[in-house]
Order: C-alpha cells, then structure tokens, then sequence
C-alpha cells in the first residue's frame, strides 16, 4: 500500500486550494547535511514482524492488522524527525523510521500508513477524534495531556533550548530573554517553562516551528525557545543560520507515542520499543537519522520506557 497524506480533519485536495500564506517559509532551500537514503531504507526493511499470537493480545494492534494501514499523526517538515523528501514522496527521520517500523511490526509492511499532519494544537484531537492511531510528533508527555489520551514511551528525551539569529550577541543565554521578545509553539511545553524560568520575556506564541523560525529571521522576535532537539533540525538544515544560546535548560523533555485514552496499545507499543531497543535497531536508526547528520558520534542512552 502506497502512503498517502492529509491534514487533520480536511482533505489534501482542500489544503492546496487554501491561501498559501499559511505556509510562509514552507519552502526552504534544503542546504543542510543528508540523510543516507539507502541506509535508512535498509534498516526499516529489516525491522521485525509480529507473529499472530503477539498481535492478537492486543485489541489496538489487531484493529490496525485488520484495517491493513496504520493511521499516524505526524509531520513532515521536521528535518531530523520527520522529512518529507518530493524526490520520492518518502518521509523519513527518527519518529518516521519508528512509525515505519510499527508499521512493518503490525501489518508486515512499512508502506502501510495513512499519515495525518499535526501540529503542537490538534495531536490530541486526532486522536480523541479517532482520525488516527498513534501520533508521533516529538510529543512531550506531560500530566495535562495524559488527561486526555495516553502515551507510550517514553522513547527520547530532550530539554529546552534558545535559539537566535546567527551573529545576535545581546542573547548570550537564559538570562538575557528579560525583557526581550521571545517566540514559542502555542499547545507546547514552551509557554509555561518560559513562564517559570524566564518571567519578564515577553512571549509570542506561534501555530508552528516555521512560523516561529520565520518570526526570527524577519526580526519580529528576539529568540525563539522550543525543545534542543527540534532547534537541532533547523541548525542542521540550515548551516551558519542560527546559533544556539547558552546552555539547554529546564525539565527533561520526555518524547511519546500519543495513543488513545486508555488503550492497550499503551502495552503493545511499549514491548515494541523494548525490542527495538534490545536489538539495536533503536540506536541503529538515531545514528542514521541524527548522529550521522549532527557529527554526534555516541548514541545516547534510550530512555527507561514506562511500565
């Protein structure tokens, strides 16, 4: 089965005829360092299928086997995470290799996905809204959120960090954002860490990380604070662009699979993980996607996933 894409809650064919002022700085030149292709490609082709048995202890992963396809909530314009490439119509990155090869775990076919795009302020209303199965989306699981659907994982962790225009020294770190501009993603954890580390910033909150980015560069905002790792991604791609301030900061940032409220997938997912933690192919698949590309030559620990 081919993938094919839409937005959440309105058909493709819809989004193209909107005004595309929406998607300012969707288009960036693609300077950045590439992703080994075949490598990736041969590391989900190699994933492993589950047996029958595994598939019916769950009612969550039998549906997605009985359906054929499994509905993520994802993106594609995440550079490291998830990245479309219009070479091949293929995304991939970290949370695209991982959704692949729940994928190819589930139905014994990594092409077999419907993927829905999200953004930080509908991943949990497509999944309360069953538009999908599972969202990856670098989702940060926090105590609000598990409120209202549930959470596998947790499979990275991260922090918060400080980005800025290249050259930019009057942000130096955490304690110069008083009194300055800063720009986050509304439905993120960036609001209330600013609130609680950087008090006197004067916040902007933006629908998406191009919008926030865009938001930089024009000069409308000062600084931009999101998770290092998604910084990470437009550093990346864009080389001599940006520059990091200071050190990363607050809480660890623990990156989840959302599933439905109360699902048994929660379980399903979580043994997934484990396996591809065990046999190397978590670590084979961040060095292909993030180590490789960022010139981080030791894999970081996987997190302990919940149990």
């Amino acid at each position: 089965m081919k993938k094919y894409v839409k937005f959440a809650g309105v058909a493709l064919t819809a989004v193209l005829a909107m005004s595309t002022v929406a998607f300012v700085g969707a288009e960036e030149e693609d300077t950045g360092i590439a992703l080994d292709k075949t490598a990736y490609d041969e590391l989900i082709a190699a994933g492993d299928v589950a047996d029958d048995e595994t598939i019916a202890s769950s009612t969550w992963a039998q549906s997605v086997k009985d359906a054929g396809v499994l509905r993520v909530g994802g993106t594609r314009t995440s550079y490291l995470f998830s990245q479309l490439d219009e070479t091949d119509d293929v995304t991939r990155g970290f949370d695209s290799g991982l959704y692949e090869l729940l994928a190819r775990y589930i139905t014994g076919d990594e092409h077999n996905i419907e993927l829905t795009q999200v953004d930080s302020s509908t991943r949990e209303s497509v999944l309360e809204s069953d538009q999908v199965d599972a969202v990856f989306a670098t989702y940060s699981i926090t105590p609000a959120r598990q409120e209202v659907i549930s959470f596998a994982g947790p499979y990275y962790t991260s922090q918060q960090a400080i980005l800025i225009k290249a050259g930019n020294e009057e942000v130096t770190g955490l304690d110069d954002l008083a009194g300055k501009t800063v720009a986050t993603q509304s439905g993120s954890t960036g609001p209330d860490i600013l609130a609680e580390y950087a008090p006197e910033a004067e916040v902007e909150e933006f629908a998406n990380d191009i919008e926030a980015r865009t938001a930089l560069e024009q000069g409308r905002v000062d600084a931009y604070v999101t998770d290092y790792t998604l910084l990470l991604n437009a550093m990346v791609k864009n080389p001599g662009t940006y520059e990091i301030a200071g050190d990363v900061f607050g809480p660890e940032d623990n990156y989840g699979i959302g599933l439905p409220l109360d699902s048994d997938g929660v379980a399903f997912v979580n043994d997934f993980l484990k396996k591809i933690e065990e046999n190397g192919t978590w670590e084979a698949l961040w060095k292909v996607t993030l180590g490789d590309r960022t010139g981080i030559e030791t894999a970081p620990a996987a997190p302990a996933i919940a149990e």
